[in-house]
């Protein structure tokens, strides 16, 4: 007999409960006295202190960290990242796949709201411009795995490779095993919904009250504030390169600016609706004008090379998996590539698995999963063949119109080539444009509602701390673009030194997850 309820466990949660207590002081809303707030906060201040002050230290900072985790750390985030797909799609086609999670007989949210907030917080960085940008660049310069080839099979090549990169490996780790953890040791045993209580099963108690904790903590915030941080400067960046080719506004740091702030506004305003108000809103409409970009562009673009692009890379994805996955010959190449992905990613991996268990309560372990590993990577895929594989047939058709546009590793003005090619191609790139800064709004309010959730450690952080994080990650990116590119450059790359202290928080979850699975099928009368 299953032992589900409608409503929430009634275990108690470990960490104050803000909407139950008296109205808060001002320092206390905003955690002035919990550590984790200052070893974050500081490491950010000290990270702009550096690129205001002394750029090339910063950058030869950045540099040496990021050649030695992908040197010493890139074979590791490989293996691991192949090993949490693995064991994920193992426990979701078992028996365990029956398993409910957080303690809800039915799902807390209908499928196609929690489908479109997953996917759209998850492809802010890569939504738009990398799915236009970054099929050309491995035609222009062929992965190792495949070689030269005739322009056809690069082009199908170069699809293959970007699916691998926002494919299978790069989604699950993002909330799959480690979310199963999360949700179990919350929402059952009332543990904090926190990246520590990822190091519960390996340091008990010592991780939910000790120092471990709190580090662990804080490098999952650092980690996930320079990945949200980087999108969000280039974002103004983007833009505002955008609006000078279309419009012939100034592409100054004035522009970029006011993108950023309008940006802060909106992702600021809608973390402080809720999870069930504007980043459900958002993220339905976000879908909404991604479909329609779609359709258009099936109807009047290179249909034919964008279904067969999609069809046969990612055929030759699967055919190539396990090579791809583990591929170890070029380190240089990996170092800028896979490795560079994989390292983005993983640095997300502890706050995407808290939000995603705070957004998936009542579905089973197979939906999960399922949806995350499989069905999410093969919409993002499709997604890429739409924008990136119409570049690709451009490109084939007419040689140089998409890769000269490319020269110097122009994200934008590949976009931009790419929509010139369509009809009307002022009205789709002002919608491409929209649809960019929506990603990345999707994203900002997840992570600062995300933020401000490990920081109070309650589901429902007050205004006052989601206000906080939304701003100063604003405010962060618009002082790094002020001293040019570089600064958000650095802060790019920095998420993957971040990785490294966050890869080893997401291990255990490798056999926590199946661990707990079994428990909870037994539990709930499936074994």
């Amino acid at each position: 007999m299953s032992n589900l309820t409608s409503s929430a466990p009634q275990a108690p949660i470990q960490e104050a409960d803000y909407a139950a207590t008296p109205p808060l002081s001002f320092l206390k809303k905003l955690e002035l006295d919990n550590p984790v707030f200052w070893l974050s906060g500081s490491f950010l201040s000290l990270f702009v202190l550096l690129a205001l002050t002394n750029t090339d230290a910063l950058t030869g900072f950045v540099n040496s960290g990021f050649g030695y985790a992908t040197q010493y750390f890139g074979a590791f985030w490989q293996v691991l990242l192949l090993a949490n797909f693995l064991i994920g799609l193992v426990i979701a086609f078992g028996r365990t796949g029956y398993v409910r999670l957080g303690g809800l007989a039915t799902p807390e949210i209908d499928t196609f709201k929690w489908l479109s907030i997953v996917l759209c917080t998850l492809l802010a960085g890569g939504g738009v411009f990398w799915a236009a940008a970054e099929p050309i660049a491995h035609y222009v310069s062929s992965p190792p795995v495949y070689g030269d080839a005739t322009p056809k099979a690069a082009a199908i090549n170069a699809l293959s490779q970007s699916f691998m990169h926002w494919g299978f490996l790069a989604w699950a780790i993002l909330g799959c095993l480690s979310s199963v953890v999360l949700m179990h040791l919350h929402y059952d045993k009332g543990l904090p919904l926190k990246p520590r209580t990822l190091l519960y099963p390996v340091f008990g108690n010592k991780a939910i009250n000790g120092k471990i904790g709190d580090i662990a903590d804080a490098c999952s915030i650092i980690a996930v504030a320079a990945g949200t941080i980087g999108p969000i400067g280039f974002l103004g960046l983007q833009i505002s390169y955008a609006l000078n080719a279309l419009f012939g506004l100034p592409d100054t740091f004035m522009t970029q600016s006011s993108v950023i702030l309008a940006a802060i506004a909106m992702y600021t305003l809608s973390a402080l609706s809720g999870v069930s108000k504007g980043i459900q809103i958002i993220s339905r409409y976000n879908i909404i004008l991604s479909v329609a970009l779609i359709g258009y562009i099936l109807f009047f673009g290179p249909t034919s090379f964008i279904v067969d692009g999609y069809v046969q890379g990612v055929g030759r994805m699967i055919d190539n998996f396990f090579p791809m996955a583990l591929h170890r010959d070029d380190t240089e190449w990996l170092s800028w590539w896979t490795v560079f992905f994989w390292g983005w990613f993983l640095g997300y991996g502890p706050m995407m698995a808290i939000f995603i268990a705070r957004i998936s309560r009542g579905r089973t372990i197979r939906q999960l999963i399922l949806s995350i590993s499989i069905a999410a990577p093969l919409i993002t895929c499709f997604w890429f063949s739409i924008v990136g594989g119409s570049g690709l047939a451009f490109e084939l058709e007419n040689p140089g119109l998409i890769s000269s546009a490319f020269e110097g590793f122009n994200l934008p003005a590949v976009l931009l080539a790419i929509t010139s090619e369509l009809p009307y191609p002022m009205v789709i790139s002002v919608l491409f444009l929209i649809l960019t800064t929506t990603f990345i709004v999707t994203t900002g309010d997840s992570m600062t509602y995300t933020i401000s959730v490990v920081i109070t450690g309650s589901t429902e952080p007050n205004a006052m701390i989601r206000s906080f994080w939304g701003i100063v990650m604003g405010v962060v990116a618009i002082t790094l673009i002020s001293i040019g590119s570089g600064g958000i450059s650095a802060l790019q790359s920095f998420i993957v030194i971040t990785a490294v202290p966050v890869s080893f928080i997401l291990l255990p979850s490798l056999w926590k997850a199946p661990s707990i699975a079994n428990t909870m099928a037994k539990e709930q009368g499936l074994v």
